[in-house]
């Protein structure tokens, strides 16, 4: 049995403390001022903080309307809203991402069709897409999957063809770019959550942002109340469409999505500084990466240098794996002797939501059939086997350390682990 593993017994790569180079978010003291502020100010629950983080947003993405939510899901369930989805509509998505990308149509009486996706990008494979488009089909969700930019070129060729809405979901790649354009600013409408783990943390909080005028009125008509009522003297972009202004006042949605001000607060200063921030991150994963080049069976998950794409802050950053290169030996089994030398990874990506039960069992809303199909012309649920490529990758990927500053002797320690493992593969057992 060899030694130099670790998990046989032999030293570890890792042997310095990586201090903060993992901590996230950055809390400085003008972060702490601002929701001391709002605090001692008793205006946990207005708007004015709020707007002026739309404001921001807005000028940041280079869009001309930016909606604050109260978290991500509430992002998606209006953008969806805004783009017209309603009773037996169909929206196109990924099945490896969060349930959060997809299920907000179920709200809407609408249904997800999953496509299948591409397995360099991890994200939609727009060949799939075209397949799955029907006279119900009213959106497309784009997920910029664990940051990286989807194939959008050829998403809006095929959405713009079919007069369909692209709906970007950014919850994985704030700041980052496709081709040299923001993502989020693509298609239709960009909706994200700014949660505390995400690459843009302000607490928990999302945001929709659009150059859209009834895109983003309907999404305000949706969950804001008070924007066209009782505070809706404060409001920039009042709601004006004459099939949404005699509902003034009360939800269309029935839903309060107003973000909480601590959070506009916090995240008005996490804005302020995150372009830098981003930077020393990229700067810090791609020298990961280029640590890794070459080594057999470990391949990067991100754009080319030349593509003009990036993955913005990298969030949930990861690694595509490739076991015939590595003697067969699964990814479950490198993880763990990578873990053992120190370095943090775990493999798998997201649940795949098509074989999930909620997606094809449950009955939600009390229809007397699944929620999924209750309001479709015919059975679209997905049984296992039917995203192949969903399915493949799901055992040939891996998460990757996410650091958050450029510290080039620690990120090559953890870089070695990986390349450890990778070059003594042959004598791992499962």
């Amino acid at each position: 049995m060899p030694t130099e593993l670790a998990i046989y017994g032999g030293p570890t790569a890792i042997k310095s403390d990586p201090g903060d180079i993992f901590d996230w978010p950055i809390i400085t003291s003008e972060d702490e001022e601002a929701v001391l502020k709002i605090l001692r100010s008793g205006k946990m629950s207005g708007l004015d903080v709020t707007l002026q983080f739309e404001e921001e947003f807005a000028e940041f993405h280079g869009v001309k309307y930016a909606l604050a939510v109260n978290n991500g899901t509430a992002s998606i369930h209006s953008a969806m809203f805004g783009c017209g989805v309603g009773i037996g509509d169909e929206v196109i998505c990924q099945s490896p991402t969060l349930w959060a990308s997809a299920l907000p149509a179920f709200g809407l009486g609408a249904t997800v069709v999953f496509a299948d996706i591409d397995p360099h990008t991890l994200t939609l494979d727009p060949i799939d897409v075209e397949r799955k488009i029907t006279d119900r089909t009213k959106v497309i969700v784009a997920v910029h999957y664990f940051g990286h930019p989807t194939d959008m070129d050829s998403i809006m060729d095929i959405a713009n063809r079919h007069g369909i809405k692209v709906l970007e979901d950014v919850s994985h790649s704030h700041g980052g770019l496709y081709k040299g354009r923001l993502v989020g600013t693509i298609g239709h409408v960009g909706a994200m959550s700014v949660m505390s783990e995400k690459a843009l943390a302000v607490g928990e909080g999302g945001f929709l942002v659009t150059d859209d005028r009834e895109i983003y009125e309907r999404a305000v008509a949706f969950g804001h109340y008070e924007r066209t009522g009782w505070m809706a003297h404060l409001v920039k972009h009042r709601v004006e469409h004459p099939d949404l202004k005699p509902f003034a006042g009360v939800p269309l949605g029935g839903f309060k999505f107003r973000m909480h001000q601590l959070s506009s607060a916090l995240g008005r200063g996490q804005l302020k500084h995150y372009r830098d921030r981003m930077e020393e991150i990229q700067m810090s994963m791609n020298y990961f990466w280029d640590q890794l080049e070459n080594v057999p069976g470990l391949r990067p998950h991100r754009p080319t240098e030349d593509s003009g794409s990036t993955m913005g802050g990298w969030y949930s950053p990861h690694g595509l794996y490739f076991p015939e290169e590595m003697g067969g030996i699964s990814v479950q089994k490198f993880c763990e002797a990578v873990r053992a030398e120190g370095a943090m990874t775990n493999p798998g990506m997201s649940d795949l939501l098509h074989p999930h039960p909620v997606l094809n069992d449950a009955d939600i809303y009390g229809h007397g059939k699944p929620t999924r199909i209750a309001n479709s012309v015919r059975d679209l649920r997905q049984p296992q086997g039917s995203l192949p490529e969903s399915e493949r990758m799901a055992n040939r990927v891996y998460s990757i350390p996410w650091f958050k500053h450029f510290r080039p002797e620690i990120i090559k320690e953890h870089a070695e682990a990986f390349k450890k493992v990778a070059d003594n593969a042959a004598a791992l057992e499962e």
